[in-house]
């Protein structure tokens, strides 16, 4: 298992605390029973939105005049380790890797009911501007919160 954003694997999953559970549905596989490979990405995505939750970070709406940022989803990636079946488990960990001025790394990891690693990812979300289109900094506020937990 070799994924170019971890350096030391063993180190990495260690840094994982945070996960969601999901069972993968008879409507997320193809024929063959298998997990399609677009699916990852939607367990990333509710992966992140519950990880954000938990960590007290704000999902602002686009449509509110006041908000002066969201995160969008910048790029994502995933890689793949073992094959991933109807009905089963997964267990969606998800970390902050590195936090910069307006952007945030973040880490996933998916094991089965079996604790066996089945697929890993990363991706960039960044502090967007709604009404510009442009990248805005994460507030001080919210960056000493993340550090308050020990996050980054």
């Amino acid at each position: 298992m070799r994924a170019n954003y971890i350096e030391d694997f063993q180190k990495w999953v260690k840094d994982f605390s945070f996960y969601i559970e999901v069972r993968v549905r008879f409507s997320e596989t193809d024929m063959y029973g298998h997990m399609n490979n677009t699916v990852s990405f939607t367990y990333f995505e509710q992966a992140r939105i519950d990880y954000f939750r938990y960590l007290g970070v704000l999902m602002p709406s686009a449509i509110d005049e006041n908000v002066e940022g969201i995160p969008i989803v910048a790029d994502l990636q995933c890689d793949y380790v073992k094959q991933v079946f109807f009905d089963d488990v997964l267990r969606i960990y998800t970390k902050v890797a590195k936090l910069g001025n307006s952007s945030m790394d973040i880490h996933y990891l998916a094991k089965n009911q079996n604790d066996e690693v089945c697929f890993t990812g990363r991706g960039t979300v960044v502090q967007m501007d709604p009404r510009t289109g442009k990248s805005v900094a994460i507030s001080e506020e919210a960056k000493a919160h993340l550090a308050s937990l020990a996050v980054i």
